[in-house]
């Protein structure tokens, strides 16, 4: 996308046209935004969120939208990330709702240890499997996120259980750092100071 760094170097982020990001696919659009709102073009950056807040979303199973990554989990049922055989990066199921975003960055909490009972699901194997990987993307310096939708059942983590869960986001990759706050890992992208 050389086209999209080059607006940015020379300040043409109003080049970018309604008509023109309705052109870009749907991960493309995704791309930009993450440009925009790390470069401070908070106005592109709107509008991108705009644009793709109108576009339907492919949902799809978690382990199907795993395998078109290249990814085969380790237990289809409970398993929330894994790893791609072909180049080895790790790719997470990210929950959606969880996301938060602040000054034009993202953050979403991967695993955190189970204090006082209120994560059981950190002890499970999948819970172990997620610490696992969120060690290895930091090895990596990087992984790969799918966006999963649906509502959270009070008082449990989606990733046990969740009310309802609609499905992965097949056209949507979010390329993330993660980072170890005390004792937590967090996936992080866009502008760095969140």
């Amino acid at each position: 996308m050389n086209t999209m760094a080059s607006a940015f170097k020379t300040d043409r982020a109003r080049a970018w046209t309604r008509e023109r990001l309705d052109q870009l696919s749907r991960q493309e659009l995704v791309n930009l935004q993450a440009n925009a709102q790390r470069l401070g073009e908070q106005e592109l950056a709107a509008l991108c969120a705009a644009l793709l807040e109108e576009r339907p979303r492919k949902l799809m199973p978690r382990t199907r939208a795993f395998e078109a990554r290249g990814v085969w989990l380790y237990d289809p049922r409970t398993s929330w990330s894994g790893v791609r055989k072909a180049d080895g990066a790790v790719v997470m199921a990210l929950w959606q709702p969880a996301v938060k975003s602040r000054d034009g960055g993202c953050r979403c909490l991967l695993w955190a240890p189970n204090v006082g009972g209120a994560r059981p699901w950190s002890d499970s194997p999948a819970g172990r499997e997620r610490l696992e990987h969120c060690k290895l993307a930091i090895e990596r310096q990087g992984a790969e996120g799918l966006l999963v939708y649906g509502q959270p059942l009070e008082g449990r983590l989606p990733e046990d259980r969740a009310s309802t869960v609609l499905g992965i986001d097949a056209e949507t990759v979010i390329r993330f750092q993660v980072e170890l706050r005390g004792a937590e890992y967090w996936a992080c992208w866009g502008k760095k100071t969140i």
